[in-house]
């Protein structure tokens, strides 16, 4: 069983900065690779950013490459999530997630493990 808890979201102008973070109650933290997904309006829920176990593997989606850096913290079973200059189109609201297997590959439907998800929004 693993419990996620994220935080960190918030209101932000283009160009902007936040840290999402993502607290983990579990046993077995570095059993699990992590990620985050993000489901704007009317949209369906989209892959963003994952890690592997530990940590020396990364993916990310092309609209955040170079903007956005996922980390994770094994001694504090934490998650994070560092979203530089962002976007209008990044306002969405953001579910840590975690899973055995790869994230990106796995896909929503099938990832058992979510956090309660944190708003973030860009103004311009």
């Amino acid at each position: 069983q693993v419990q996620l808890v994220e935080s960190g979201g918030g209101l932000v102008q283009a160009g902007g900065s936040l840290r999402l973070s993502c607290a983990a109650s579990t046993q077995t933290f570095m059993s699990y690779d992590l990620g985050w997904f993000r489901q704007a309006p009317g949209k369906e829920r989209e892959f963003v950013a994952s890690i592997n176990w530990s940590g020396g593997q990364t993916d990310y989606v092309d609209s955040v490459k170079g903007r956005f850096e996922i980390s994770r913290d094994n001694r504090r079973d934490t998650l994070y999530l560092q979203m530089n200059n962002l976007k209008r189109e990044d306002t969405a609201v953001y579910y840590c997630a975690a899973a055995t297997a790869d994230l990106r590959a796995t896909g929503p439907n099938r990832i058992r493990y979510w956090g309660q998800g944190t708003q973030v929004t860009v103004s311009s």
